[in-house]
């Protein structure tokens, strides 16, 4: 452990000394280096589809297909990757001031945002979460150490070392800026959120009783987190629902199975469960999802996708109406993400008034509960907390400290 310690401090030193260089970085700097970063992507593209080859290929028989499915790189993927740095550089950067008021005697308050410093992450085995992070502690001029699940170190390592590193320096910026930790001891996530002196806060992604374990350990050594644990959308069919469009929303719903805001819970209205269910039983068929249907041997809000073995798997519940569906989704689930099926605006009305999560939706999924399809930037996750502070797609305008100056308006 001493030498796990030694290493995770050792990445967080070199971030500390290089985050004051990114601090002070223009705007122009950061979008130079973002562009560089999409331009390594594509330079190296070809070297990092086939180091994740590798990693599926070990993978294979070890870990179960969700967790396959969100290690794996390839060309669409990195097409995405590079296509969403490009559109990150595009984005104006968090401003440094927010605002300015004068209060009564003349004295102006200015209200500015500043870097946290050093910001830790510790996520699961996805090459684009690296990537996601990586940019955004760029774009708002944070430091960083990285820790990603030990399955996807080695095409991270490829990220960092080919990509990111490089792009900084191009650009003018300090490469030690953003750390991967190198060694896949599961021991490197304690250590992480054990250094509040280097590191102050760690955005915490993966099943929720991991995320737990690291918050407590984070709370006794003095770590802020942001944690990125739970998920699962929930969709209700309403009677004045559009039965098609029903089917297709659950469908465009479990395009991938590994991820938070993928469908978990599907409730339908008793009054449809004779006609809908065999309709949907008959779509999970041809997707090969299982549903659970009643009566249940779990809670109605179990996650799926962070159960190794049955992650494809929708559970399915009738439910009296709109605001028992919202009340259900909020006191069973998570309340990341819920869905209403229906054509009566009445009724979608009261599911989203009585609906307290994070994201409600009126006739879409809830796969768009995402940073970069509701706010054109790359997340670093979903927070759910049901407390004041950056809530739903956490993105670079997040990850800053807010901080008031006051002086005399003429400044004497």
């Amino acid at each position: 452990m001493d030498e796990v310690i030694e290493h995770v401090a050792g990445a967080a030193e070199l971030a500390r000394a290089a985050a004051p260089g990114l601090a002070a970085a223009e705007d122009a700097q950061l979008d130079a280096a973002l562009a560089a970063i999409a331009d390594g992507l594509e330079r190296a593209g070809g070297e990092l589809v086939a180091a994740s080859r590798e990693e599926v290929a070990a993978a294979e028989g070890r870990l179960s297909p969700a967790v396959i499915d969100r290690l794996r790189l390839d060309d669409a993927r990195l097409a995405a990757m590079v296509g969403q740095v490009r559109e990150l550089a595009a984005l104006p950067a968090a401003p440094r001031v927010a605002g300015r008021v004068t209060l009564d005697g003349g004295v102006e308050v200015e209200e500015r945002r500043i870097p946290v410093g050093v910001i830790g992450a510790n996520y699961e085995a996805r090459v684009n979460v690296t990537l996601d992070i990586s940019t955004q502690l760029v774009k708002s001029r944070n430091a960083g150490v990285l820790r990603t699940g030990a399955a996807a170190l080695r095409t991270a390592s490829l990220l960092m070392d080919r990509v990111v590193g490089p792009a900084l320096e191009d650009a003018g910026l300090p490469a030690d800026a953003i750390q991967l930790v190198r060694i896949p001891a599961r021991d490197a996530a304690h250590a992480l959120v054990s250094l509040p002196r280097l590191i102050p806060l760690v955005i915490l992604r993966g099943s929720g009783p991991t995320t737990a374990d690291l918050a407590a350990t984070a709370s006794q050594h003095g770590v802020r987190t942001l944690a990125h644990a739970e998920g699962g959308g929930v969709l209700y069919v309403d009677p004045s629902a559009d039965e098609a469009l029903a089917l297709d929303l659950v469908e465009r719903s479990l395009d991938r199975l590994g991820v938070c805001n993928r469908l978990n819970l599907l409730l339908v209205h008793t009054s449809l469960w004779e006609s809908f269910i065999p309709r949907a039983t008959e779509l999970f068929e041809r997707l090969s999802i299982a549903p659970s249907l009643p009566p249940h041997d779990h809670p109605l809000g179990y996650e799926w996708a962070n159960d190794d073995e049955r992650s494809a798997t929708v559970t399915v519940a009738p439910i009296e109406g709109p605001r028992q569906a919202a009340e259900l989704a909020n006191e069973a689930t998570s309340g990341l993400a819920a869905s209403i099926v229906a054509r009566d605006e009445a009724a979608a009305a009261e599911f989203l008034g009585a609906y307290r999560g994070t994201g409600g939706f009126w006739n879409v999924t809830t796969r768009l509960l995402d940073g970069f399809k509701l706010l054109s930037a790359p997340e670093t996750g979903i927070n759910i907390d049901a407390v004041p502070g950056p809530r739903g797609p956490v993105t670079y305008m997040d990850l800053h400290l807010r901080q008031f100056v006051v002086a005399p308006s003429d400044g004497r």
